[in-house]
């Protein structure tokens, strides 16, 4: 159980093998768990966390995941760090290399998550940046997996703002090779570059049309369309009321089509509330995962 990757900062670092093994993988730490049968995989090992941006779902899930895997996990904000007061991310970095197993940062900017993993002697993850967020994908293909009983052939449709989320989802629809509609406004689609990477391993159609996307679509896809920097109200309005994911819309996907939403979301905007509380949403499900895919994918990293 192991990977060739050091870090996990994009998805794009795993191969087709490795994803299904992570995939598998939380599943089966999950069944353990709701037997009893949980194991001190890492016992004694400790994850640091740093948050620039707040959470509840990844500070929760990871902290209660290495406490289940028998090891312990540090809480550190900017305030908290050396960092807010001009301490280099190289130097950060590497003391803490000297004390702690692995690293799990949530920032605003990619480019301080590929600093720290350069200078970094042990494994960094993406707890979410301004460009991808891995592990929320790593959560949404376990519960693809338990519902669909597979993978491979199936079509995801994404509907919004071709964000963070998006590009990571693009990752795991081509190391799955899952087929993917990406319906989002000019102006706010997907990476070009992952775009062009996913296309090399799987289908993957752009369009400004919701409808067109989500046409016999097995999931359905959406998250907030208020960006990680961008916050502006008036951004909101170029989706609505065209890319809300309704039950009108809803019905043109398959009659036993699941509905996914990362969380938090803004009910009345980029989804219904009849569609989240719906009997095709999975958003709790999928929440869930985050603890049992972090718990397998931290697992994999730290006992390489």
């Amino acid at each position: 159980m192991k990977l060739k990757t050091k870090n996990l900062l994009t998805l794009g670092e795993l191969s087709q093998k490795e994803f299904s093994q992570l995939i598998d993988y939380s599943i089966k730490l999950k069944k353990e768990l709701k037997k009893g049968q949980n194991k001190p995989l890492l016992k004694n090992k400790t994850l640091t966390m740093i948050f620039q941006k707040p959470s509840t779902r990844t500070r929760v899930s990871f902290e209660i995941g290495m406490f289940q895997l028998g090891g312990g996990a540090i809480n550190l904000s900017s305030n908290d760090m050396q960092l807010s007061r001009g301490e280099s991310v190289e130097d950060t970095a590497k003391t803490l290399s000297r004390y702690t197993d692995c690293i799990m940062a949530r920032v605003y900017d990619h480019k301080l998550l590929e600093n720290l993993a350069e200078h970094s002697s042990i494994p960094v993850i993406n707890g979410l940046s301004d460009a991808f967020h891995p592990c929320q994908i790593l959560a949404d293909f376990m519960t693809i997996k338990e519902k669909k009983k597979r993978l491979k052939g199936l079509k995801l449709a994404w509907v919004g703002d071709g964000n963070n989320v998006c590009n990571s989802m693009i990752y795991g629809c081509a190391l799955s090779q899952m087929t993917m509609s990406i319906a989002t406004p000019k102006g706010f689609e997907p990476n070009s570059k992952v775009v062009k990477e996913g296309k090399s391993a799987t289908q993957i159609e752009l369009t400004s049309d919701p409808q067109k996307a989500i046409k016999n679509a097995d999931i359905v896809v959406t998250d907030t369309f208020s960006s990680i920097h961008n916050t502006d109200p008036k951004r909101t309005k170029k989706f609505l009321p065209k890319y809300q994911v309704n039950s009108k819309l809803m019905k043109l996907a398959k009659k036993d089509a699941i509905f996914m939403h990362c969380l938090p979301a803004k009910r009345g905007s980029e989804v219904t509330s009849s569609v989240i509380d719906g009997p095709q949403s999975v958003v709790w499900d999928e929440a869930e995962n985050r603890l049992h895919s972090q718990k397998a994918l931290l697992v994999f990293l730290i006992n390489a």
